[in-house]
């Protein structure tokens, strides 16, 4: 027996080309006891694109924010009040779970409140591996405030439901960071298990890479700053909340980095801009 429940919560907006590759790969998992919340933000039906896909089945929970374009973290929020498991994990609906994931996760979140994984970075539409967010290990270290606080690219825990702080619906394109520094606030440090199982798909005509980037990531930044000079983002450490003050004018510093290389042609997306910056101070 498994002994924790996983609902993986799916926010879906204009995803039918891909939702069916995020669903499949839950089969592919090994860890039995899931479910996958499909949350249908643009007023579509998803159950009829995942069974025109041989995709059904009690496991399937179909769910919507009743609106279009409510956002990410309204279409999760919606998703959390449809889950049922003991254990919460979003899954982009243009990405996927690598075979393995939940077996490796699941456990750890039951015992620690989350933990979370490397991340493999991909080109969606040839499948070529861009990156990996750490170096990949076989083992299981530990992710502390500084050092989620130090990276660039997207990360999804696996939270135990009672722990999961929901997602902050004004906060826009870095929800995803807002929502794990709450996390760690909730839970201190994470294991993290050191190989990419978590599939990070750089797709074209995704947010990352629409010509307004940069300029959604400076108007993301600037709110988060200023809730966190105001209510605290309902971050209880005090020290945590100046600590990622702090990192997000660092981000603004390399997002105006990033403008200034897309603005002359020297890449398409923040990822990209990643890799070459890396490459540059390696040289």
């Amino acid at each position: 027996m498994d002994g924790g429940g996983v609902s993986v919560i799916i926010a879906a907006h204009r995803a039918h080309d891909t939702i069916a590759r995020a669903v499949s790969s839950l089969l592919d998992q090994g860890w039995a006891d899931w479910e996958a919340v499909v949350v249908s933000d643009d007023g579509t039906d998803y159950r009829a694109t995942l069974e025109a896909a041989g995709l059904s089945g009690p496991r399937l929970v179909f769910t919507s924010t009743g609106r279009i374009g409510a956002g990410a973290p309204a279409a999760r929020n919606a998703g959390l009040r449809a889950a049922s498991k003991p254990l919460v994990a979003p899954l982009d609906a243009d990405d996927r779970f690598l075979p393995g994931r939940l077996a490796r996760l699941a456990p750890l979140a039951l015992r620690h409140g989350a933990a979370v994984d490397n991340v493999a970075v991909v080109r969606d539409r040839d499948g070529a591996p861009l990156s990996t967010l750490f170096p990949p290990t076989e083992g299981v270290g530990e992710l502390d405030a500084d050092g989620f606080l130090a990276t660039s690219v997207p990360m999804f825990p696996v939270v135990r439901r009672d722990l999961v702080p929901g997602w902050e619906e004004d906060v826009n394109f870095c929800d995803d960071v807002v929502f794990n520094v709450q996390v760690i606030d909730r839970v201190g440090p994470l294991p993290l298990v050191g190989q990419p199982l978590y599939e990070y798909r750089q797709r074209e005509g995704s947010i990352t890479f629409s010509a307004d980037s940069g300029d959604r990531a400076e108007r993301c930044y600037r709110h988060v700053l200023a809730r966190l000079e105001g209510d605290g983002l309902r971050i209880q450490d005090e020290m945590l909340r100046r600590r990622f003050a702090a990192a997000l004018e660092a981000k603004r510093a390399l997002n105006a980095a990033y403008e200034a290389a897309h603005r002359g042609g020297r890449c398409a997306n923040f990822q990209e801009f990643l890799a070459l910056r890396e490459k540059s101070l390696a040289g």
